[in-house]
């Protein structure tokens, strides 16, 4: 049996062994007082030889991570630059470094109008660029177009769309749909006809409101405002394993999958979740999915591949399937799963997709922990997060989930 769980990136294939280390680095002084006195800054912010060689290798590598870090000076043409900048690179000789773009002025040096040292970088001003975008986006009834978004910015379409994307983790239409859907649920909560609630929320008709609301509501949108009315879900409670399960599903497929400890309990919460709709007990095809729950929930040799129906934001949506590429055995951290949706600074709100998931073990948010591979909480406790990791870990790595 492996003791720990291995913590791996998202929907990365390949790995790569690491670089070799640069000649230039091999015969650097090993006495610690000799390397820091190397390492200590010149006169005038240029740095010493010894620190010099990483930041070589960094702009060699146009190496974005390190902007703001440093800042590169070419003698032959009194400029200075960031690390990443796209220029063509100047030979070593005619290179200065300095820990700032001030230090670089005082030096006599002019920023470089290609990668704008003396502004922000690149990534705060795309940052902020989409900032705009989204107050924009939520102040909006009807949406904006790409092309006005993009005029906006000072970007071409194709090129806002990208930042866009990779800032926020959907598209700008993504986006506004999620934030229509949004705007929808409040308004069926508090509006009596469900129509005002279709043009309050900023839908332009009723057919795309409909074609739309399935998916992020989980049910038709009638039946969502009335808490279920007139839906029939089937629903049983079973001891497994990790105590007690509930499972519940709809026409459209599997709408919750929880852990208790007291079946009246579960009872009570899938009640109040849906207080309008009818529960009744299931059909053998619904029977069939219980069967598969419970029997991966005991043995997790398979893969838990349900046909689900659950609501959720287009960023909880995005995180969800996120975690069903994570392999069975293997875990990935809120930082992780968060570059994998192209959203790195969102850690924080994966772990609240995580804890906003509603169908355990076919969403399989306890594959996720923290940073340091402790496993952080979960919604069905954290006991039940390491037994599920234990015995997907000794099920062996004979197939994903």
């Amino acid at each position: 049996m492996r003791s720990a769980s291995t913590s791996v990136p998202i929907a990365s294939p390949a790995t790569h062994a690491p670089a070799a280390m640069p000649a230039s680095t091999r015969s650097r002084p090993t006495d610690p007082a000799t390397r820091a006195a190397a390492a200590r800054p010149t006169p005038g912010g240029a740095t010493a030889p010894d620190a010099d060689t990483s930041r070589w290798d960094a702009v060699l590598r146009r190496d974005a991570s390190r902007d703001g870090t440093f800042v590169y000076a070419v003698r032959t043409t009194g400029v200075y630059c960031r690390p990443s900048c796209a220029s063509r690179p100047a030979r070593r000789e005619n290179v200065r470094f300095f820990d700032a773009p001030e230090a670089a002025v005082a030096a006599g040096f002019r920023a470089c109008r290609r990668c704008r040292p003396d502004a922000p970088p690149l990534a705060e001003r795309h940052r902020a660029l989409v900032l705009d975008a989204c107050a924009a986006l939520e102040r909006s009834e009807s949406g904006i177009a790409l092309d006005a978004l993009a005029a906006a910015a000072g970007l071409t379409p194709r090129h806002f769309h990208r930042v866009f994307k990779a800032t926020v983790g959907v598209s700008p239409k993504a986006y506004f749909a999620a934030l229509r859907t949004r705007r929808a649920h409040a308004a069926l909560q508090a509006t009596p006809r469900v129509t005002d609630a279709i043009y309050d929320a900023g839908f332009g008709s009723s057919s795309r409101f409909y074609g739309e609301a399935g998916h992020a509501l989980g049910m038709s949108p009638s039946a969502f405002r009335a808490g279920g009315a007139g839906q029939r879900i089937r629903w049983t409670v079973e001891p497994c394993a990790l105590g007690t399960v509930l499972v519940a599903a709809t026409e459209r497929g599997v709408c919750a999958i929880e852990f208790g400890d007291a079946p009246q309990a579960l009872a009570e919460r899938l009640r109040a979740r849906f207080p309008q709709a009818t529960l009744v007990d299931g059909n053998p095809a619904f029977r069939e999915w219980v069967g598969r729950v419970l029997a991966f929930v005991e043995r997790p040799r398979e893969a838990l591949d349900l046909p689900l129906d659950v609501r959720g934001t287009a960023f909880q949506r995005l995180v969800w399937e996120a975690l069903r590429t994570i392999p069975r055995g293997r875990t990935a951290s809120y930082a992780e799963v968060a570059r994998a949706i192209g959203h790195p600074e969102a850690a924080r709100a994966v772990a609240a997709a995580c804890a906003s998931n509603t169908v355990a073990v076919a969403i399989p948010c306890h594959r996720v922990v923290r940073g340091d591979g402790s496993p952080s909480g979960y919604r069905w406790g954290a006991a039940r997060k390491v037994e599920l990791l234990r015995r997907e870990r000794e099920a062996g790595d004979d197939g994903d989930a």
